[in-house]
């Protein structure tokens, strides 16, 4: 079975992904049939994040090959316009703002409630400590 994969290269801790058509049965960075695109997922200023072959992928995927599912979305994120990632991008950020917020919010409501318990309770008294003489007496009698 033909499947459309991600296969690692770079270096450690900088990962660089190869988009490959490779049989299924082949270890992941081993032998492949193509390159159809790459992904750099470490990215930043003007360095390409994604390059997809679409002609050569919709070749791949007519003749019956399967895509993963990183690959499929990897794919379907090639076809946004730069507006449409800008605006996916802004929901990420609020949607990670608002989840601060409330755990902010969560810890603030916590810590009222702990204090309270801790005012209610009552101390108990701890028992005497022993002093060093009462000891050496006890090891004396036995």
């Amino acid at each position: 079975m033909v499947t459309i994969r991600l296969s690692r290269a770079g270096a450690k801790k900088r990962p660089y992904f190869h988009i490959t058509v490779t049989d299924s049965r082949k270890p992941r960075d081993g032998r492949f049939i193509e390159r159809v695109g790459f992904f750099n997922p470490i990215a930043k200023g003007k360095d390409i994040r994604l390059s997809v072959d679409h002609e050569r992928v919709d070749y791949w995927v007519g003749t019956g090959a399967t895509l993963s599912e990183r690959v499929e979305s990897l794919i379907k994120e090639s076809k946004l316009s730069a507006d449409d990632l800008l605006k996916i991008e802004q929901k990420k950020e609020q949607l990670r703002l608002k989840k601060l917020a409330k755990k902010k919010a969560d810890l603030e409501a916590e810590a009222p409630a702990e204090e309270v318990v801790a005012e209610e309770a009552p101390a108990e008294e701890a028992p005497a400590e022993e002093t060093p003489a009462e000891e050496s007496d006890k090891k004396d009698d036995k």
